[in-house]
């Protein structure tokens, strides 16, 4: 059994209300999973190590068993991230990144994930491309993103609407899609300080999602300082060494994160 396979078969598509039977069905052969009555209850649920709940409001992620966390799901629109946006920690990301140096910043985020920091740069004005290569990270995204695009909050429709979700691997981007990228980001997970439980909730469940896929930091960030974008921007704990032994032109620095900043050109 290959290492994909591996990862469906312990993972299936589950209804959370009768107005998503047919969303839940699509998305089950879309993904090639096994879809599970509407009835299913994730802590007494053996046959799979995590289910992904389809519901009107959105695609959650949940761990079977009694002790589980509870499930994750793209919401951009949490009191979590209105928090990030008025407390001002998007400032970091946006200076590293060159927000302000040029009009209608393109950046593109190939470890797209659950797409916050995608989010915040679109929320600071950025025309943002996600590349998500894992198929059930990307119908996340997607699904999160098509509900803040419908949202009657104009921020938060305003933000999504300059997010284009392209799901694969970034390095198999069309040549004319990368040639109107500014900046490319990478963010390679790395645990977390942060020891809230809903921060290793999250880490667990996304550390399942990825347990099977090969790490290819070290040869998306050589291959991004190969591609026609003026700056490449890597997120990396505040002490760890350089991805892959390259020193960046300068790191933007916070007490929880810094930001590698290698710069080719200059944006303009």
């Amino acid at each position: 059994m290959t290492k994909s396979a591996q990862v469906s078969s312990q993972l299936a598509v589950c209804p959370g209300d009768d107005l998503s039977r047919g969303s839940a069905a699509a998305l089950a052969q879309e993904l090639n999973l096994s879809l599970l009555p509407m009835a299913t209850d994730p802590r007494k649920c053996a046959s799979v190590q995590a289910l992904l709940l389809v519901f009107v409001s959105g695609i959650a992620l949940q761990i079977t068993g009694k002790k589980a966390p509870g499930p994750i799901s793209v919401d951009f629109g949490t009191a979590s991230m209105r928090h990030r946006r008025g407390a001002g920690h998007n400032e970091l990301l946006g200076k590293a990144v060159g927000i302000g140096k040029k009009e209608r910043l393109a950046v593109l985020d190939a470890t797209a994930g659950l797409g916050r920091d995608g989010f915040v740069l679109a929320d600071l004005g950025a025309r943002v491309i996600l590349a998500e290569r894992n198929p059930v990270v990307a119908a996340m995204l997607r699904s999160g993103l098509e509900l803040a695009r419908e949202s009657t909050d104009h921020w938060l429709a305003g933000a999504a609407g300059r997010m284009t979700l392209v799901p694969g691997d970034a390095r198999d981007l069309a040549s004319e899609q990368l040639a109107d990228c500014d900046v490319i980001y990478l963010d390679p997970m790395f645990r977390e300080r942060d020891k809230r439980a809903a921060v290793k909730k999250e880490m667990a469940l996304v550390q399942f999602l990825l347990q099977d896929e090969p790490d290819t930091n070290e040869a998306l960030l050589h291959w991004a300082l190969a591609s026609p974008v003026a700056r490449v921007v890597v997120k990396r704990p505040p002490k760890a060494a350089p991805l892959a032994g390259l020193a960046p032109s300068h790191a933007i620095k916070g007490k929880a994160v810094r930001y590698d900043v290698h710069v080719l050109s200059g944006l303009s």
